[in-house]
């Protein structure tokens, strides 16, 4: 039977489960948001580079299909894949001094304004309402319980009697990450973008609970650390508890780092591995690509559902380490 000559290529065209998975995790220099027949719906990004020419900015959309711009592409393949690089006089390519507004970047900002939002919303209806009229409700309401939950089980409970210094810091993390969580979720801009599961900003959050913990630290808790209190012979000669120590003091944010990001990323790549299903069942016939469609389906809402419950409880054991180790620092000498 003669077929077109797109119908063939379209029939043995392969599903590329990695770059569907993969294309959603990874950073991208512009935002995929659908595709309508053969047009691709795409937001293109600022590229702010510094070359070996000097500072380019411009439009993502000049570095499309291979597209080279200023002497500057998206490397397709090779240890660079999918950032912007250059060729040096060697023909090699480098990477440039790059602070482009990548995808992730955008939906930090976004998310970022989200979040501030919603905390002026809450603290504007605190301001129009006197403590007599009883407690709020709606989403003022429910801000307010997790607030006080935070608060007072995890801040409270973990640090003790100085732990207003940290409440700020830590619940601002709690929200941040609970925000970025839930708005990865969401299948359509602004939302779904892989932001808590790039390790770059697990790396940040995890080194701003590392420097409170460790500037915030008491003379007692670098004693310790140094000097802990164990056997004569595993501290002299050798300094093996004090090295063993202060290793610790770096394991623990590292634990925070992956902790956040590996879980985050597992579960956009379940989600995506399941919707993968359809496509690839595609060429086994209507009744195997039919049933397995039920499955991704009903398995895609299940894996969602579960991943609304990831999202608070990420956020919370994030915020509940981070509190750990800072009360940890805070210990007094024993008397």
């Amino acid at each position: 039977m003669f077929m077109p000559r797109q119908a063939q290529a379209e029939e043995t065209k392969e599903i590329d489960v990695y770059e569907i998975v993969f294309g959603h995790i990874e950073d991208a220099y512009e935002w995929h948001i659908t595709d309508i027949g053969d047009a691709s719906i795409r937001i293109p990004l600022p590229v702010i580079v510094k070359s070996s020419s000097g500072w380019h900015i411009f439009s993502s959309a000049r570095l499309r299909n291979q597209a080279r711009y200023e002497g500057l592409y998206i490397a397709p393949d090779g240890e660079y894949k999918n950032k912007i690089v250059e060729k040096d006089a060697t023909g090699e390519e480098i990477r440039p001094f790059d602070i482009s507004i990548t995808k992730n970047v955008l939906a930090l900002f976004v998310n970022s304004a989200i979040l501030v939002a919603i905390m002026l919303g809450c603290a504007r209806w605190y301001k129009r309402h006197e403590v007599s009229e009883g407690a709020p409700k709606g989403g003022v309401g429910m801000i307010e319980a997790l607030v006080v939950m935070i608060n007072d089980e995890v801040i409270k409970g973990c640090i003790g009697e100085d732990y207003r210094r940290y409440a700020p810091y830590l619940l601002t993390a709690f929200f941040f990450v609970l925000v970025n969580n839930l708005m990865g979720i969401l299948p359509i801009f602004p939302g779904g973008a892989n932001v808590t599961g790039n390790i770059a900003i697990t790396l940040v959050l995890a080194l701003c609970t590392f420097l409170f913990t460790n500037i915030c630290g008491t003379k007692a808790y670098w004693k310790d650390i140094f000097w802990p209190k164990v056997p004569m012979w595993l501290k002299v000669p050798v300094p093996l508890m004090p090295m063993i120590e202060l290793f610790g003091i770096f394991t623990k944010p590292f634990a925070l780092m992956i902790r956040l990001f590996a879980n985050i990323m597992a579960g956009h790549a379940a989600i995506l591995s399941l919707v993968a299903i359809i496509f690839i069942t595609v060429k086994a016939g209507p009744v195997i690509n039919g049933s397995m469609t039920v499955i991704s389906v009903l398995f895609g809402i299940f894996m969602d559902m579960l991943e609304l419950l990831v999202a608070f409880i990420q956020a919370y054991v994030f915020t509940m380490l981070s509190a750990v180790f800072i009360g940890l620092s805070r210990v007094k000498e024993e008397n």
